[in-house]
């Protein structure tokens, strides 16, 4: 499967320790949450009922900044600390569930936190299995 990371990937000069098409997915994963729950929240925002949807609002903002953070920190490889990068792929995870939960009980009645609940899941996912897989 070809992602939009894998060609900066496919790039770099060095060794990565990671499975590139693994670590390339899974930052994929984490843009594509970030926009969902920026895009989510900006939704709720939106909604009559808005002040019933502060806390999904606050879950999908938090959760936007840990993507978007999570995927920089994966993008540089040069005097990488797999340290770091387990914590915040672990706080990302613990993150994604958070948001997910949160939009899945909205999710009935809103299509965009359907939506949203969806991407929390994938990279949720994403992260998972890239921890799993990291010496």
């Amino acid at each position: 499967m070809t992602t939009a990371s894998m060609p900066m990937l496919d790039t770099y000069p060095k060794s990565i320790n990671l499975d590139r098409a693994k670590l390339a997915a899974t930052i994929d994963a984490l843009r594509s949450c970030a926009q969902a729950c920026t895009a989510c929240a900006d939704a709720c925002l939106s909604e009559d009922m808005v002040a019933e949807l502060t806390k999904c609002i606050r879950t999908n903002l938090d959760c936007a900044d840990i993507c978007d953070t999570t995927a920089r920190v994966l993008s540089r490889h040069t005097g990488y600390d797999a340290n770091v990068t387990r914590s915040l792929l672990e706080a990302c995870a613990t993150a994604c569930k958070s948001c997910g939960d949160e939009c899945a009980a909205h999710a009935g009645m809103h299509e965009h936190c359907r939506v949203c609940a969806d991407s929390c899941r994938a990279c949720e996912k994403a992260c998972r299995d890239l921890l799993a897989v990291m010496t």
